[in-house]
């Protein structure tokens, strides 16, 4: 039997999870298995990062939190609707500059115009986007597509956030900045993230937590917390402190998949 709670406008406890998963499997209509007995939490002001083999469901996850799909089994509680989704691709429409783009969403829900620029402005410097706000997609770099993004789902000022490798395609060094800037806005805003990525070195920066899933059908096979504090700083990722975390996520993963 699914079972599913209905999301309320926002979390009235500071210190309830915002993303509940109790023994929460998945099970598609071809017959195949994508997650089995997960149990995952998110609260406001966590950043939890997801890294697993290709296949393990670590997508599938984002989309039941997001209420694009519907666990099989178990339960899967999401008690705030203000959520941010930024996907693998930007997504961006290509006929609409960047300001238009970042209105899109909050148009979309039917705000006014007086409501919705200065809040598409806001967004947008915060992304580090201020003056390009007439580029169309075309003219813009990968980085700057994904600053639009995240941007377009920070009108919405959400409280959970979900992340489907939107990094994941970029250059190192893009990468590595546009990192930095998230960590930056998420010490702004403590949402509660979901970050789905490939990369353990990548996940261990990012993170307040870091969890390792296994082979499809994906389940949770260990937990890190990461020790650094935030805001943090970008030269950390150099330390031996942080190379040991990496090393340990990484070893779990590969006893994950074996």
């Amino acid at each position: 039997m699914t079972l599913a709670s209905p999301a309320p406008a926002s979390v009235a406890d500071p210190t309830a999870p915002l993303l509940d998963f109790r023994n929460v499997a998945m099970t598609f209509p071809n017959g195949t298995t994508a997650l089995s007995g997960v149990d995952l939490t998110v609260r406001r002001g966590e950043f939890v990062s997801v890294v697993g083999p290709s296949g393990c469901g670590k997508s599938t996850l984002l989309r039941i939190a997001s209420g694009l799909e519907t666990a099989s089994e178990g339960t899967a509680t999401v008690a705030t609707d203000r959520i941010g989704y930024v996907f693998q691709d930007a997504t961006l429409l290509p006929w609409r500059d960047v300001r238009s783009n970042v209105e899109l969403l909050a148009e979309l829900n039917w705000q006014p115009k007086r409501v919705r620029a200065p809040k598409a402005q806001w967004a947008i410097d915060l992304v580090g986007l201020n003056g390009f706000e007439k580029h169309l997609p075309k003219q813009m770099s990968g980085g700057m597509k994904m600053r639009t993004s995240l941007a377009r789902s920070l009108t919405l000022d959400p409280e959970l956030f979900l992340f489907d490798e939107p990094f994941g395609a970029l250059d190192e060094i893009t990468r590595e900045r546009l990192n930095d800037e998230l960590l930056k806005i998420f010490v702004a805003q403590k949402f509660g993230g979901l970050f789905i990525t490939h990369s353990v070195s990548e996940a261990v920066y990012l993170s307040t937590k870091v969890v390792v899933m296994s082979g499809r059908p994906g389940h949770l096979v260990d937990t890190f917390e990461v020790p650094f504090d935030m805001p943090r700083d970008p030269e950390i990722r150099y330390t031996g402190e942080f190379a040991k975390l990496v090393g340990e996520v990484s070893h779990a993963l590969r006893e994950g998949h074996s």
